[in-house]
């Protein structure tokens, strides 16, 4: 049997045959790469577009234009290519969509031009009632109200006494709410003077654990390193405030109630005489750090973070 001198007519058949799938092949390699990379963008301005305007609404002047805190945030982070529908706010929530469409580079081949993408956030704000705080100290929710004349937040600088000094009478005799317990808090491990609730044992909330000893667990320079001085204004910082407690020695426990926000201004560490000074102040933290809890009281903090 002769055989064919060249089988190149062949190969020019297969590899046409070949194309479409390696067309389809680069469309789904290359534009739907460019429509995940086109969400990740919109999903970086979603939320970043969601927490601006929960920050808004969580501070003294309410919401203000949330559309337009939305494009303004949109447009930073995608281009005016994209679209948003109108933010909806419900109570301490804000939901934003925000759209774009792709142009398809290979995919017009099998019929398809473009797709339209989109990416949804959902942020949340409200007055914390656990979370991480960076000054180990708490206070009873009682001795707090009746050393703040009534717990509302005021610019005006004031005292808070320790608990086993405040003259409150919220603790009994001992004025301690804990046996050995004189409002210092044990701190996390490794993260030098923090302190974080936790839920441990599993039927505990938002629980502080006692220091037992009457010392403070953190340097004069940390505190001061909080107070205004040539570096700025000061630090921020949120009290934990408890409603209840429990326990002796070192199971000894505090449960946080809720947090002030407050301006650290002077700081007294020594024998029967401890206080801290300061103003309270209203103060947003965006932070998923905290949680917050409708049933909190206004005391000039807030917490900001996504939700979803």
């Amino acid at each position: 049997m002769r055989r064919l001198k060249s089988d190149g007519g062949a190969a020019a058949i297969v590899v046409a045959l070949m194309m479409v799938p390696i067309l389809v092949c680069a469309a789904l390699v290359i534009d739907v790469g460019a429509a995940y990379v086109r969400r990740a963008q919109l999903q970086t301005a979603a939320d970043a577009g969601a927490l601006a305007i929960a920050q808004d609404c969580a501070g003294l002047t309410g919401c203000g234009n949330p559309s337009a805190t939305m494009t303004n945030f949109v447009t930073k982070n995608v281009s005016s290519v994209a679209s948003a529908d109108v933010p909806i706010i419900s109570v301490n929530s804000v939901r934003i969509t925000v759209k774009s469409k792709v142009d398809y580079a290979f995919a017009p081949i099998i019929g398809i031009d473009s797709q339209q993408v989109a990416a949804s956030s959902t942020a949340g704000w409200g007055a914390p009632i656990g979370g991480r705080s960076v000054l180990p100290i708490t206070f009873s929710w009682c001795s707090f109200k009746k050393q703040t004349g009534g717990g509302v937040p005021s610019p005006t600088t004031t005292s808070i006494r320790f608990t086993k000094e405040d003259d409150s009478g919220c603790t009994g005799p001992s004025g301690n709410a804990v046996p050995g317990g004189f409002g210092w808090v044990l701190t996390d491990s490794g993260k030098k003077c923090a302190v974080t609730s936790t839920s441990i044992p599993a039927d505990a909330t938002n629980i502080l654990w006692s220091d037992t000893g009457a010392n403070r667990p953190c340097s004069d320079s940390y505190f001061t390193a909080l107070l205004p001085g040539a570096a700025g204004p000061g630090k921020t910082v949120l009290l934990p405030l408890f409603d209840k407690a429990g326990g002796t020695g070192s199971g000894a426990w505090y449960q946080v109630f809720a947090y002030a926000a407050f301006n650290l201004t002077a700081f007294h560490f020594q024998g029967s005489h401890n206080w801290i000074e300061g103003y309270f102040i209203k103060f947003v933290e965006p932070s998923d750090a905290f949680t917050y809890g409708a049933g909190a009281p206004d005391l000039g903090a807030r917490v900001v973070y996504l939700t979803s």
